[in-house]
């Protein structure tokens, strides 16, 4: 018999399919590639996306956190629910805000994730990514 779904997850999946994420980030599994599964607190995984989206080994839009890994763990799994989670906060904003705070860390750090407040808060270590220290003004090219 399948877990059942605790309320807050319940209400996440909710509002991910309501403000349609969960249904791009279906589409876009499936045209990667993905064979989909349900997953744990009621997310959809999108394993063996053989595509060239995500160049990360995971990456989740709306409830459905598609894989380019086989070896998922209950950390990555935790990292890319809260990332399920921010799309249904964020709701239809969460994409525009996401890019942004790639922008941001990229140009304080020189990667995508390390001053990304959305990776940060999933957990960065959960995430697999190693928080890189602050450029230096002179680096950045500021005086």
């Amino acid at each position: 018999m399948a877990e059942p779904i605790a309320p807050g997850y319940r209400l996440r999946r909710l509002v991910n399919a309501l403000n349609f994420s969960t249904l791009a980030g279906l589409l876009l599994a499936k045209s990667e590639g993905a064979r989909l599964e349900k997953g744990p607190h009621g997310l959809v995984l999108g394993r063996g996306a053989t595509g060239t989206f995500p160049k990360a080994r995971a990456v989740t839009v709306g409830n459905v956190v598609i894989l380019r890994t086989d070896h998922v763990t209950d950390e990555l799994l935790r990292h890319e629910g809260r990332h399920a989670t921010q799309w249904a906060w964020c709701v239809l904003v969460f994409l525009p805000l996401y890019l942004v705070a790639v922008a941001w860390s990229y140009a304080r750090t020189g990667d995508h994730f390390s001053r990304n407040v959305f990776e940060r808060r999933a957990g960065l270590a959960d995430g697999g990514y190693t928080e890189r220290p602050l450029r230096s003004a002179r680096r950045r090219g500021t005086t």
